[in-house]
């Protein structure tokens, strides 16, 4: 832990916003981080949807929690390579992803935030960033654990498409300026009912421009504002949950048994 310092305006610290002194004097050794993708959401929702929504709920959830923490810059730039049939998508490889997401995580526990919650936006992110929380912790000097926004909404969590129900109710509540109302006919017209094409419970599609015309899965004219509303909450209340949770933990590792 930090040596105590002034009090967080808000409990929270902006890290892309504070001075190195601010960092310094924070009485905090937890940070959130915030990770997205830049992809095709559709041709009514941005390229930069998941990481709007990373940092919304990120934003959200700090605030539920009663002490301070810091929220790092959002990476913008994920496992997103499903989507490259459509333009402006961008990715990097799992390796290259994982790697990175460990070496920022090294940088804020070297300056003490060493109990870091990634908050998540896309799904391609998920397997990867299991994969290197569960390394950090193993084998660096940080604690690390992933939590993705749309695995914590309770029900709603099964209408997750991919610029459908969810993802533009989120829009239409947090950034409504950025949803194309004039095209959503269109996104519906061309959306896919379901993320695949499933045999014997497999997937034999990699990419998603091999089951949906053009990128949408499920109807975004089921996700209204309202409901963008509900899900901001539920998973800011459950993100505020995990936080107070991490900041309890004991993190040092087992003993071999």
């Amino acid at each position: 832990m930090k040596a105590p310092g002034p009090e967080i305006p808000g409990m929270r610290l902006d890290l892309s916003d504070a001075t190195w002194t601010d960092v310094r004097d924070a009485d905090t050794d937890l940070a959130l981080l915030p990770v997205g993708s830049t992809e095709q959401h559709g041709p009514h929702a941005p390229l930069g949807t998941d990481a709007l929504h990373a940092e919304t709920v990120a934003d959200a959830g700090a605030e539920r929690h009663d002490e301070a923490v810091v929220v790092a810059p959002t990476i913008s730039v994920g496992v997103a390579e499903e989507h490259r049939q459509f333009a402006g998508t961008l990715w990097v490889s799992p390796d290259t992803f994982r790697s990175y997401i460990r070496d920022v995580i090294g940088s804020l526990a070297y300056h003490g935030l060493d109990r870091v919650v990634v908050v998540n936006g896309h799904g391609g992110n998920v397997p990867a960033l299991g994969e290197v929380t569960a390394t950090i912790t193993r084998h660096d000097d940080a604690y690390a654990v992933p939590f993705t926004w749309f695995e914590a909404v309770g029900d709603h969590a099964s209408d997750m498409g991919h610029g459908g129900p969810l993802e533009t109710a989120l829009l239409r509540a947090t950034h409504p300026e950025l949803v194309r109302e004039e095209r959503l006919e269109e996104a519906r017209a061309g959306a896919s009912s379901g993320w695949g094409d499933w045999v014997a419970r497999t997937n034999l599609a990699h990419d998603s421009a091999e089951f949906t015309e053009n990128g949408v899965v499920g109807d975004p004219g089921d996700g209204d504002a309202d409901r963008g509303e509900e899900l901001l909450e539920l998973a800011a209340d459950a993100l505020g949950r995990l936080l107070a949770a991490v900041a309890d933990r004991d993190v040092s590792r087992p003993a071999d048994r």
